[in-house]
């Protein structure tokens, strides 16, 4: 196959699960098949990394764009321009002429037979009806993340304002997926919400991976009531997550376990994320290279989070290291996780306080969780097989579209 991948929120450098995700996709189809990247870089993006990584790749375009941030004058017209449109604002946001542009021309010039639209953000982007089938890579149900945003927001004017933003972005969502000829879901659940919205579409799952190479245990010593949190902190899923927890969780662990300590590793943590650092036993590491030698150090892994879609890269990476995991029902939404087997799951504070201090106090359990989640994703999802799976989707539609 001849395939455009297009992601206009950038690949490099690899700092979030669905950056990740799209890379080592795009790593093996390229051993396959011919691959152009169109991506996109903000000011603090060196798109220069993306050359060795992808080398297999026919081509890698990374064009300059950096959508408007939350409280500027560029967001505020969007935000505008929103309400007075059916568009939602976090996808009025991600419209980027440059890659647009960049996209038409290239499907004029030459025979691609797929062009995938990677998260829905980059759909007006690409061009959704042609003479090229475009698959949307859809890592989130979008309007879902919306959703679940305002039902924790206690403030009334801003609930209002996340209520008609889910509601538009579930009508764009529903409609972007019936008009393409394929979608291709992270899991089994987000196929399954999203064909209950758009019912008919054509919606497939492939599962989430995880490089059970490069995160792996190492026979670090694990830290004395040491918890762990990795993840993206300009993401607002983790960043909610993570202070709820360390306002209302931690203070019960402290309690029971006063040597427990938190560390929060993880790019770009904003003024709420920073201040965390003056409640005693949190730190806060902000952007680091390797995430790992602070995963190995953790006596658990913590994911707290309360809103948010698609699948944790997050947890398959703490599995594939052979540590303990107690997460959220949200945090380990659609992966193939049995709780009680590969991780403990508690969403009420006092249950998910009660389960750290638990495997804090008992380091048989913390080794059996361990063990049962590497034994999952080293058997069953390398990212080799995971590509496989989206090839094989890919291919299906191709004649169909045509």
């Amino acid at each position: 196959m001849r395939i455009l991948w297009v992601k206009v929120d950038g690949l490099w450098p690899l700092d979030s699960g669905g950056r990740l995700r799209s890379f080592h996709i795009i790593a093996e189809l390229a051993r396959r098949h011919r691959v152009t990247v169109v991506t996109a870089h903000g000011p603090q993006d060196d798109p220069g990394g993306l050359a060795a990584p992808l080398a297999a790749c026919e081509r890698v375009i990374s064009l300059p764009y950096a959508a408007p941030r939350h409280g500027s004058a560029r967001f505020a017209r969007a935000l505008v321009r929103s309400w007075l449109s059916p568009l939602p604002v976090h996808i009025r946001k991600w419209r980027s002429p440059a890659v647009r542009t960049q996209v038409t021309r290239l499907l004029r010039a030459e025979p691609f037979d797929l062009c995938v639209a990677d998260f829905l953000i980059t759909t007006p982007n690409v061009p959704l009806e042609g003479p090229v089938a475009t698959v949307l890579f859809a890592h989130n149900v979008e309007h879902m993340i919306w959703k679940r945003l305002s039902r924790a927001e206690s403030r009334p004017w801003r609930r209002a304002l996340l209520e008609l933003e889910w509601r538009k972005m579930r009508r764009y969502e529903a409609r972007t997926c019936t008009r393409l000829p394929l979608t291709v879901a992270v899991s089994e659940a987000d196929r399954s919400v999203l064909a209950a919205q758009a019912p008919r579409a054509r919606i497939r799952a492939v599962p989430t991976g995880v490089d059970t190479a490069y995160y792996t245990p190492n026979g670090s010593r694990e830290q004395s009531g040491a918890l762990v949190f990795t993840g993206a902190m300009d993401w607002f899923p983790n960043e909610d997550g993570i202070a709820h927890f360390v306002e209302v969780v931690f203070p019960r662990i402290r309690a029971a376990a006063p040597e427990a300590s938190l560390t929060v590793v993880g790019r770009n943590p904003g003024p709420r994320v920073q201040r965390l650092a003056a409640v005693p036993g949190v730190r806060i590491t902000g952007t680091v290279n390797d995430v790992r030698p602070y995963v190995a150090r953790g006596a658990v892994y913590v994911v707290p989070l309360r809103v948010g879609g698609g699948t944790r890269l997050k947890i398959f990476e703490a599995l594939a290291m052979g540590k303990a995991v107690v997460s959220t029902s949200v945090g380990a939404e659609g992966l193939p996780l049995a709780p009680g087997t590969h991780f403990v799951q508690a969403d009420d504070p006092a249950q998910f306080a009660d389960a750290v201090v638990a495997l804090l106090g008992d380091p048989a359990r913390r080794r059996a969780l361990g063990g049962a989640g590497r034994s999952l994703v080293e058997q069953r999802y390398s990212w080799s097989h995971v590509a496989r799976e989206f090839e094989a989707r890919c291919e299906e539609v191709i004649p169909h579209a045509r």
